[in-house]
């Protein structure tokens, strides 16, 4: 289960290494664009990490607090990270970078050194991963996507 102390850990990992590796940068590509490589990459390395971990065994234990009422949001959050972490690794760095870092497709590609067409793939199989594996088997185009928005009206451009 990730939690501020991991992605504290993270970005120390990761500001680390840009500091260690800043000799090396050649220009090439956008900084922002190397940093954000380099980011993910450490934060890659921290999910690895956190995977190796042992989980409790008694479930119950782990609820018993006065904060209980909040264990739905707490369930939803491991449910996700759990299935993430069941992801390809170019699927699930692809789905972090579009809807977590909120990144557009031109800069996921630059990160992970692939065409434009290559980022939409991964995103399209990796949502379609995700709904297989949390359940969700909506396709349709009632969906609201990330590019959406409501107007004044209430109806969507």
């Amino acid at each position: 289960m990730l939690n501020k102390s991991d992605a504290e850990d993270a970005t120390q990992l990761a500001l680390m290494s840009i500091v260690r590796a800043l000799p090396s940068f050649d220009g090439r590509s956008k900084f922002s664009t190397w940093i954000y490589r380099i980011a993910t990459n450490a934060a890659l390395d921290e999910v690895r990490r956190i995977q190796r971990r042992p989980l409790p065994t008694d479930k119950e234990s782990v609820y018993d607090s006065p904060a209980s009422d909040r264990t739905g949001a707490v369930d939803a959050h491991i449910d996700i990270t759990a299935a993430l972490a069941q992801l390809p690794e170019e699927y699930r760095t692809a789905i972090v970078l579009r809807h977590i870092a909120d990144l557009e497709y031109e800069e996921i590609a630059a990160i992970q050194g692939v065409p434009v067409g290559t980022v939409r793939s991964r995103l399209s199989r990796g949502r379609a991963q995700l709904a297989d594996i949390v359940g969700n088997q909506d396709t349709s185009s009632q969906r609201q996507t990330h590019t959406d928005t409501a107007t004044p009206e209430g109806s969507t451009q």
